[in-house]
């Protein structure tokens, strides 16, 4: 941790403690008491819930007449988050937006698709700021209507789709389904919000003859835009001037080795409304060293492999969803589309997982099955009861796909 780096931070939990949340959790700490890296890493981690404790303004470290708009997590499983902004805060997350273009090679001349939700989520107004200061074309849509989607698409000629992963594929199935693929002007893919593999990044690139690119980010700092891989696709870009990130072990709470699967942690260096001091972001990466070809001086995350508190246990087996995208990956006739229901019966968990395949034969999707649990059994270690299913029998969805369902509970 370089000196500027420390200053930013201590600067940063001086504005924090303003609020009644770190006021309170870091009662009797000096902001200059955090002389070094190790002092910063005895700091203790936060999460969803402690900010949902801090519900609803908890979290406000200015004053009222700063704060030109709030946003919300979703609050679909408990109190939802309330992040303020003020104006410097939505500035700064427009410049970061706009960065994460730039990086896709998106220019002013484009036409940007925008499908993420409007509204208390973070997501559509964050990539409606970003082209807007790019000076490109933004096309506001929200989420749904496909048939709408597609005629504008079709009649705008947009250039660049801006979705989760699961509706980029619902659009590209749709538009193969209709044979209008030579309608539409699409180049560039800009994916958030969810994990995906690279079976599934295959098909939505093939389906819809684009160029995709992984977007990062999470309604508590700032929203989508935090980061994006370059045309290189050799992991994605941090914007460090703007926070400052680790990545720990989420058990133990001690710092990954290098190269190591971990989970993120975010301290906001430049937030004004809701500073946020070593906050658990749930998600699973690890750092990628060196320098990237593009010659970009920011660091470097891989995918995000799932999240700490999605991974489930069946059987002493840790499964975690990225595993399965890769797992899946590797298996020819295999689509992009599963689904693992977790049950608990005659007093044993049944891992029961449903995939998709364009093979129809009986026999044909038998010896796939086959392969499938050889498979799993062999990389994963767990006995799975495979099942396939035809294309599309799936659900598919406008927002995030959910792949694991555990019904033990």
């Amino acid at each position: 941790m370089t000196s500027d780096m420390l200053a930013k931070i201590q600067k940063s939990i001086k504005a924090a403690m303003k609020g009644s949340f770190y006021k309170q959790r870091f009662k009797g700490l000096n902001a200059k008491d955090i002389q070094s890296r190790e002092d910063f890493e005895k700091l203790p981690l936060s999460d969803k819930e402690d900010l949902r404790d801090a519900y609803p303004l908890g979290l406000l470290a200015v004053d009222d007449e700063k704060i030109v708009r709030i946003h919300s997590s979703s609050g679909t499983t408990g109190t939802p988050v309330i992040i303020p902004y003020t104006q410097k805060d939505v500035h700064d997350w427009a410049v970061m937006f706009k960065r994460c273009y730039e990086t896709a090679g998106i220019t002013p001349k484009d036409r940007i698709h925008i499908t993420p939700g409007y509204g208390l989520w973070t997501a559509g107004i964050g990539f409606q700021l970003g082209a807007e200061l790019l000076g490109a074309m933004a096309i506001p849509m929200g989420p749904g209507n496909t048939d709408k989607q597609i005629k504008m698409m079709e009649d705008l000629r947009s250039t660049v789709i801006c979705a989760t992963s699961s509706y980029a594929l619902l659009l590209a199935e749709e538009i193969e389904k209709r044979g209008i693929k030579d309608k539409i002007c699409l180049k560039k893919g800009v994916i958030g919000s969810e994990r995906w593999g690279d079976k599934m990044r295959k098909r939505i690139a093939n389906e819809l003859g684009v160029e995709l690119y992984d977007i990062y980010g999470l309604t508590e700092i700032y929203g989508p835009g935090i980061g994006i891989n370059c045309s290189h696709q050799s992991g994605m870009h941090m914007w460090t001037d703007f926070f400052y990130y680790e990545i720990i072990n989420p058990h133990t709470g001690a710092q990954a080795e290098p190269g190591e699967i971990g989970e993120i942690v975010i301290t906001t260096l430049c937030k004004e409304g809701a500073p946020l001091i070593r906050y658990r972001t749930h998600d699973l990466t690890r750092e990628i060293s060196g320098d990237c070809p593009c010659g970009s001086p920011f660091p470097r995350i891989d995918a995000i492999l799932g999240r700490s508190d999605d991974m489930v246990k069946v059987k002493g087996t840790i499964i975690f969803p990225g595993k399965v995208d890769e797992l899946l990956s590797s298996i020819s006739d295999v689509s992009s589309e599963y689904q693992i229901q977790i049950d608990h019966l005659n007093g044993r968990d049944i891992l029961n997982l449903f995939f998709e395949t364009k093979l129809s034969g009986k026999q044909e999707r038998k010896n796939l099955e086959k392969i499938v649990e050889e498979a799993f059994k062999e990389k994963i270690g767990l006995t799975p009861k495979p099942m396939a299913v035809g294309m599309g029998e799936l659900p598919r969805s406008e927002k995030k796909s959910t792949r694991i369902f555990d019904n033990r509970y």
